[in-house]
């Protein structure tokens, strides 16, 4: 893929501006997801979905409480499906403002995921965003996730996932990320990565994935971006 002077232009202003904000729009979350992660991958995290071999990842910092991350859910997922050259990667990132919900709900996705596999921890995600209120709400009163097995029970019942929830927080932290979602796209080839503020359109994941792959085998850096809003993703 090449990369246009418009295209160049637009990416060099954006990594000039890492400050900037973007507006965020809110999308439906539809009730069903046909979720078809790696089933190749170890167990456990961290979290892909998408070829193993894909020579791009996709690294979303999210918040399980976070509506913008909610209805980014499917349309992110919508786009790997049509792009085998780019994986996604989970990276809890539970906000305080959303709290104790948010914790809550990564324990439970980690603990499916931990008991169950890949296949598993994205269909917890999936049902966690098709039926949580948001915004700290948490689920409604009552409701238990389904078919929750006795491993998964065990796993809630101790530290296990709070260690991997902390961990991944205090990465983010780390790296100064603090709002979700944000996107760090990695490109495996080449050792670069670029990070993206809010929910990430298609055409700016694919002039993305072409400034990353235009910088050849230079040296490992991290550039920044914002975002634009979201509209009719996939291209």
């Amino acid at each position: 893929m090449l990369l246009s002077a418009a295209v160049w232009a637009f990416l060099h202003l954006y990594a000039a501006r890492p400050d900037e904000r973007s507006a965020r729009a809110e999308l439906p979350v539809t009730a069903a997801v046909h979720v078809e992660p790696d089933s190749s991958a170890p167990a456990g995290p961290p979290w892909r979905y998408g070829r193993a071999d894909a020579r791009f990842t996709v690294v979303e910092y999210a918040d399980l409480e976070c509506p913008f991350c909610r209805a980014y859910f499917v349309v992110l997922k919508r786009w790997i499906d049509q792009h085998p050259e780019v994986a996604w990667q989970w990276h809890h990132l539970p906000l305080s403002m959303h709290e104790p919900a948010a914790s809550a709900e990564a324990r439970l996705v980690e603990c499916v995921g931990q008991t169950g596999g890949h296949t598993a921890f994205w269909q917890a995600v999936e049902w966690v965003y098709a039926h949580t209120r948001g915004d700290g709400q948490g689920l409604p009163e009552g409701l238990r996730y389904p078919d929750l097995t006795p491993d998964a029970q065990q796993c809630l019942n101790s530290e296990r996932p709070d260690a991997v929830i902390r961990a991944q927080a205090a990465k983010a932290a780390r790296q100064h990320i603090a709002a979700t979602p944000t996107l760090r796209l990695q490109d495996r080839q080449s050792g670069k990565t670029l990070l993206l503020r809010g929910p990430v359109d298609g055409d700016a994941l694919l002039s993305a994935i072409d400034l990353l792959a235009a910088g050849g085998t230079d040296a490992p850096s991290t550039k920044e971006m914002p975002a634009e809003p979201i509209g009719d993703m996939p291209r």
